[in-house]
């Protein structure tokens, strides 16, 4: 039996999704998106028993993007990737994005719908659909200019150059660039702080600041008090654990 190509792990309330098909650079093939999507389900079926995902992949390649072997392969529905890629964005749950080696195009995409954004030094960012004579489907245009701005976006886009994993985390691409080492350790350790909050509170953080991202001022000011959550079915709780009975 082949092995998995997307792995699926669960300690406690975390859940980390692993891209497994180092030998193609993890290249995002029709096989890997069904098992993605497949995982994506289990994780939305969980609902708040599970509290952050990591996504991280094997091998020193994160994605080599697209694989372009299947090009023109059929789809089963025109927008089948960008689909996923928005569900993996618009999951109750705060993302993770573990970084290292080249994270090109395809790639690219895919981690933009992350929360936050882990590189390792030897991480390298491309956006090279003019290599190949292609244009994005999968959210780059959108998403890329919201988290480096619309400049450094069309920078990147209009050449191809690549961005390491110390000027991503300069120009808010990643969160963090930390040592190759330390990159799992990092990971885990903000897992971990997400983990330990309320999830209510998290996941009410995660739609408010969906909801305002394109919100003049004034409005997202009113959204954040007529849509709020409330007070969470754990306040008593947490409260007292803090400052006693």
């Amino acid at each position: 039996m082949s092995e998995p190509l997307v792995l699926f792990e669960r300690d406690d309330s975390i859940v980390t999704l692993t891209l497994n098909r180092p030998d193609k650079r993890n290249a995002l093939n029709l096989a890997l998106w069904s098992e993605l999507a497949a995982h994506l389900d289990s994780i939305e079926a969980a609902g708040d028993n599970i509290g952050v995902v990591i996504l991280r992949a094997t091998g020193p390649v994160f994605c080599a993007g697209n694989d372009l072997k299947e090009r023109g392969a059929k789809l089963p529905s025109r927008y089948y990737q960008a689909k996923i890629v928005t569900r993996l964005a618009e999951l109750a749950q705060p993302v993770i994005v573990a970084v290292q080696g080249g994270c090109f195009t395809g790639g690219l995409e895919l981690i933009l719908a992350g929360d936050i954004i882990v590189a390792s030094e030897s991480a390298s960012f491309a956006d090279t659909h003019g290599k190949f004579a292609l244009v994005p489907a999968w959210g780059m245009s959108q998403r890329l200019p919201r988290r480096v701005g619309q400049w450094k976006a069309r920078e990147m886009s209009f050449t191809g150059l690549p961005v390491s994993g110390a000027e991503a985390a300069q120009i808010g691409l990643a969160n963090h660039c930390v040592p190759d080492a330390e990159l799992d350790a990092k990971v885990r350790a903000l897992a971990d702080a997400i983990a330990s909050q309320s999830r209510h509170s998290v996941f009410a953080y995660k739609r408010l600041y969906a909801e305002q991202a394109d919100l003049p001022l004034a409005a997202g000011l009113a959204h954040e008090v007529f849509a709020s959550a409330g007070l969470g079915p754990d306040f008593a709780e947490r409260v007292s654990g803090q400052f006693g009975t």
